[in-house]
């Protein structure tokens, strides 16, 4: 990593060191299921950052596609019933 990075600022002034780096491209790569179920152990920082945007926007459609589908069942369902009541817990 360059010099440059190692000394660019965090919010509220602390360094991250090039060890802090990689040991933070680490535990992206272990939450992300598309490079944890490789065989590989080596990837590249921007790879790992890649693929957690990729995820992270994956994560979005899923979490609007699970959203219109209860608004869609809150639709179809009686609104006094004890079903409709745990359709919208859920969409609070």
């Amino acid at each position: 990593m360059s010099s440059r990075r190692s000394r660019s600022r965090q919010p509220g002034g602390s360094r991250i060191s090039d060890e802090q780096m990689v040991d933070l491209v680490s535990r992206l790569q272990q939450l992300i299921p598309e490079i944890r179920n490789r065989r590989s152990d080596k990837v590249c920082a921007s790879k790992v950052l890649q693929e957690t945007c990729n995820y992270i926007r994956s994560l979005h459609r899923e979490v609007d596609d699970l959203s219109d589908r209860l608004s869609e069942l809150l639709d179809s369902t009686d609104s006094d019933s004890a079903q409709a009541a745990i359709i919208r817990s859920l969409l609070m």
